[in-house]
């Protein structure tokens, strides 16, 4: 169960870090263009602000250099009519003061900063109201034009929607602010501002623009779609291993249930002997005694018979033995190499070629591989295999015969002395106790249509290794399976 979990864990963790790689990069790409558009707009903004101040300048310039009116002609003031944004022109002669009583100060300090720079110059500014004066100095007649500078907005040129643009844009000066669009203030997420002065040297207003971008504006979309893409191609990938994991435990368990039938033939040899040598021993038996009976004057038939009768019973039984001695046998293979080997390694290879049995029968077994150090075994991995494989199994089929909310298997590893021991815990029903003398007899079983080899196999195996399998009940029920194998030799540098 552990193990599974941390499969798990480990696609999961894929399939986080993956979609986390993939969402910031959309993310910083979203907002990357965001801030691209926002630069955008904010610089044709300063282009079409820049040409209206720009103009008032030529505006002034041109008025100054008109052959001024006399009488009641003032031609500068059909300006108002021309451009809607002058609101009005105002002009000064010789010592005359300002018309404006309430700015004359500022208008006059306004001509006298003209006349030395030879350009227009700011007067009264009032940017709260969106106002201000632009002043140029000349002979004979000096004039101010008094500007509505949210009037001179071509909104039809606007790049943006004045109303719904979350972009805030002003003009500011001297600590004055006119709000051109309100934008979309947002707490938290990003900002992006740019500040750019005007075209202008006489109108040195600076744009200031500001953007917020809040968590609601991320592509979540975008986000999700490359999260459930992930998803799919790990879910892909995932199915694709267990299909080869599949096909791997299939094969090798195919590998140790032929190795399994091979070595059952050293076993069948030993058990043969036993169950031929009675049957044809009582089929020469009784065929001798019944051509003694047939040579008799006169033949005593009857008993013959019945002699010939016994012999062909035994015969039938001899063919049976050879019957299942060939279902067993396909092909011969060579004996494995004893060689050191990690008992632990050995046991969790066993439970992976398992993993579909325990969870038929939803049984868990308890094994922590990683809680002692290594226990090293002198064994031929081959046998070894084979003997975790048997018991592991007879502990399965033991466990079908209780409840499947009561089954428990514990496996575990350790050290006796100059042994390495594995011993395999289930709560079963048991082992009978007429049963515990023939548990290791070839050819006895306690289930049904159970050949009766696993165990007399495992036993010969591990005595063929130098160690031993014993078998014992354990309380309040169940049984336990116990193999030591003799530990690898002490080395220098390499622990037993």
């Amino acid at each position: 169960m552990k193990q599974w979990l941390r499969a798990q864990g480990g696609w999961w963790l894929a399939w986080l870090a993956l979609t986390g790689v993939g969402a910031v990069w959309l993310a910083r790409a979203e907002l990357a263009q965001m801030q691209q558009d926002f630069g955008s707009d904010v610089r044709i903004a300063h282009r079409i602000m820049s040409q209206q101040v720009v103009q008032y300048d030529a505006v002034l310039a041109t008025v100054a250099l008109l052959e001024p009116g006399t009488g009641a002609d003032h031609p500068e003031q059909r300006l108002p009519s021309v451009y809607p944004s002058i609101l009005r022109v105002l002009r000064r002669g010789g010592d005359e003061p300002w018309p404006d009583e309430k700015q004359a100060g500022a208008l006059a300090a306004a001509e006298a900063r003209s006349r030395s720079q030879r350009r227009a110059e700011l007067a009264a500014l009032d940017l709260a109201r969106g106002r201000y004066q632009l002043v140029i100095g000349a002979t004979p007649f000096s004039y101010a034009l008094e500007i509505d500078l949210a009037g001179s907005v071509p909104w039809r040129d606007w790049p943006m929607d004045p109303q719904r643009s979350p972009v805030r844009l002003g003009l500011q000066r001297d600590g004055q602010q006119l709000v051109l669009q309100p934008g979309r203030p947002v707490a938290g997420g990003w900002r992006f501002d740019l500040t750019k002065a005007l075209a202008s040297p006489s109108q040195p207003f600076e744009l200031v623009a500001v953007r917020h971008v809040g968590w609601g504006e991320l592509p979540w979309r975008s986000m999700a779609g490359w999260a459930a893409a992930v998803g799919l191609l790990l879910a892909g990938l995932w199915g694709a291993q267990r299909q080869r994991i599949a096909r791997r435990r299939a094969e090798e368990l195919l590998r140790l249930g032929q190795v399994a039938r091979l070595n059952a033939l050293g076993e069948l040899s030993a058990g043969l002997a036993h169950e031929l040598n009675q049957p044809l021993t009582a089929v020469l038996a009784n065929a001798q005694a019944a051509r003694r009976l047939l040579d008799d004057d006169p033949p005593d038939l009857a008993t013959a018979r019945d002699a010939m009768g016994q012999a062909v019973e035994q015969a039938r039984r001899a063919a049976g033995v050879v019957g299942r001695l060939r279902r067993v046998i396909e092909r011969p293979e060579a004996e494995g190499e004893v060689r050191p080997l990690v008992l632990q390694e050995l046991v969790r290879s066993a439970m992976h070629l398992l993993a579909p049995e325990f969870a038929k029968r939803a049984v868990s077994a308890q094994f922590d591989a990683t809680a002692q150090a290594p226990v090293r075994v002198q064994a031929d991995a081959v046998a070894l295999e084979q003997i975790v494989h048997n018991l592991l199994m007879n502990a399965l089929q033991a466990l079908e015969l209780v409840p499947a909310s009561e089954r428990r298997l514990a496996v575990s590893v350790g050290r006796n002395g100059q042994e390495g021991v594995l011993t395999v815990t289930d709560n079963g029903r048991g082992i009978a106790p007429e049963a515990m003398p023939r548990l290791f007899e070839p050819f006895f079983s306690t289930r049904e249509g159970g050949l009766g080899l696993g165990l007399s196999l495992s036993e010969t195996l591990a005595s063929g290794m130098g160690g031993s399998l014993s078998a014992a009940n354990v309380a309040p029920r169940g049984a336990r399976f116990t193999l030591a194998l003799p530990l690898v030799a002490r080395s220098a540098g390499h622990p037993a």
